[in-house]
């Protein structure tokens, strides 16, 4: 979850909130942690898993949501302590070891996907939210994003092959047919 969904992140982060202050009690839950050390810093993490409260805030604009999370990352480096905690909403209640690796490969796909369209697109600073219109968005920008790619003859980064295409219409119809 992020923050530009506001209601929902909000809703999420208030219910993990009131469980962690009572230590989970009367909640059915799942939890994991996980240690590792690397790259000059050590990092625990926990991992928190519930099926979907009945009543969360915005839920129901996510058809076939079944589970939130939580993760709370602690890493030691140089001496300092730094905490980060992320929401995740999931569409199965798992294990939280799969919960665990789930967010793990989340984390390579967000480096490599989401990171490229929030860069090319400045897709978290959208604000579409009526209707369709932001799933319908999201499409389109991942296909001019697979079709940017996919363009091999220009040797620059894709934020400047988009911008080239907006300048030259020659370079936009050799990105659209892919030749």
């Amino acid at each position: 979850m992020k923050e530009n969904q506001p209601t929902l992140y909000q809703a999420i982060q208030d219910y993990f909130i009131n469980r962690l202050e009572n230590d989970f009690a009367g909640t059915t839950y799942r939890s994991y942690q996980t240690e590792g050390k690397g790259h000059g810093r050590e990092e625990t993490r926990s991992y928190y898993l519930c099926r979907l409260p009945a009543d969360l805030a915005d839920a129901a604009r996510w058809p076939g949501l079944k589970a939130i999370g939580m993760v709370i990352s602690i890493t030691q480096r140089d001496g300092k302590e730094c905490t980060d905690v992320r929401y995740y909403i999931l569409s199965q209640y798992l294990s939280a070891r799969r919960f665990a690796g789930a967010v793990r490969g989340h984390w390579g796909i967000e480096n490599r996907l989401h990171w490229q369209l929030d860069v090319t697109f400045q897709e978290d600073l959208c604000r579409i939210r009526k209707g369709h219109a932001d799933a319908n968005f999201s499409i389109l920008r991942r296909t001019a994003l697979a079709m940017l790619k996919n363009e091999t003859t220009s040797k620059v980064g894709i934020k400047n092959k988009r911008l080239t295409a907006a300048w030259d219409e020659t370079y936009l119809a050799q990105i659209l047919v892919g030749t």
